[in-house]
């Protein structure tokens, strides 16, 4: 009776973290590319990205030692394998991922490159049946769909005019879809914020020598709304948001914790177009508007029972 008991309210508590753990992902999230976009005036992509996510990693990982990692009731220390792991998610996840978006938003607005991140969805379950997830027939319109969408997208003005915007985002949402898919079937991360903490130190070091490699300069003294774009990203875009992200991979469905895609892309659009005077074309919102079909097909798919 009594491990009825606490077993109920484990699932209680843990229902209850998932309403605040989506609302992270969605509206946080879907303001971290404006974010991003004010902090590349004084910090350069790989730099940006590599400095939050180590700061965050190195707050994280502090605080969880400081109330005593190991102690009962306490998440572990990540183990020799658990840190390998963290080395390859981070790799693709921050390191291609984060990265590579940061170096997309140098050429195309920030609502656009949030608006071709909504085919991560299309792209987890082509990773997924890779590792012999086979899709429904609804996912696999959806996918269809949706590639249709980013056809239409990429022959926009924005992307069209950016060669080097289009390979860097189609490249950043391959890794990172890459990385969630292992994530949660081959390469598991510590438990709880152990796992968040070890992947931000391992995906931010990864980003930080491809930043000395590329010889990035950020420019000191940075300006002050570059430095506060960099402060919300490592209190709430990583902190807050990516941490619920990796929360909602362990604990829903790959379609909720992919469900993000739906409601980022009208954020940032919003906010590129009334704070940073960003255009989008009539043709461009069309296909934003397909791409966003082609997710809610996917979703549809997931959520839908599978008949024999």
């Amino acid at each position: 009776m009594n491990t009825a008991v606490l077993s109920s309210k484990g699932l209680a508590r843990k229902a209850a973290l998932l309403i605040p753990a989506l609302l992270a992902c969605y509206l946080i999230w879907g303001s971290t590319y404006l974010a991003i976009r004010f902090a590349l005036v004084s910090f350069p992509p790989f730099f940006q990205m590599g400095t939050r996510f180590l700061a965050a990693g190195v707050l994280l990982m502090g605080w969880l030692l400081w109330r005593g990692a190991n102690a009962p009731g306490r998440w572990p220390v990540p183990n020799r394998e658990q840190w390998r792991n963290a080395l390859v998610v981070g790799t693709l996840m921050l390191g291609g991922g984060m990265g590579l978006t940061a170096s997309a938003e140098q050429h195309i607005g920030s609502g656009l490159i949030a608006a071709f991140i909504a085919v991560v969805p299309m792209l987890v379950c082509g990773w997924g049946f890779l590792f012999g997830q086979r899709p429904s027939r609804l996912e696999f319109v959806g996918m269809a769909v949706g590639v249709a969408g980013v056809f239409l997208l990429v022959r926009g003005a924005s992307f069209s005019a950016s060669p080097v915007g289009i390979a860097c985002i189609a490249a950043a949402t391959l890794a990172w879809s890459l990385g969630s898919v292992l994530s949660t079937t081959r390469l598991p991360l510590a438990q709880g914020p152990m796992g968040f903490a070890s992947e931000m130190l391992c995906g931010g070091a990864v980003l930080m020598l491809v930043s000395l490699a590329l010889g990035e300069q950020p420019a000191w003294p940075a300006q002050p709304l570059a430095l506060a774009a960099w402060l919300y990203l490592v209190v709430f875009g990583s902190l807050i948001a990516f941490s619920a992200y990796l929360y909602l991979l362990a604990n829903a469905s790959p379609a909720t914790a992919t469900s993000y895609a739906f409601v980022n892309p009208l954020i940032a659009l919003f906010l590129g177009v009334a704070f940073a005077g960003e255009a989008v074309t009539s043709g461009e919102w069309i296909a934003c508007g397909v791409v966003l079909a082609g997710v809610f097909l996917i979703f549809r798919g997931k959520t839908q029972p599978k008949h024999e």
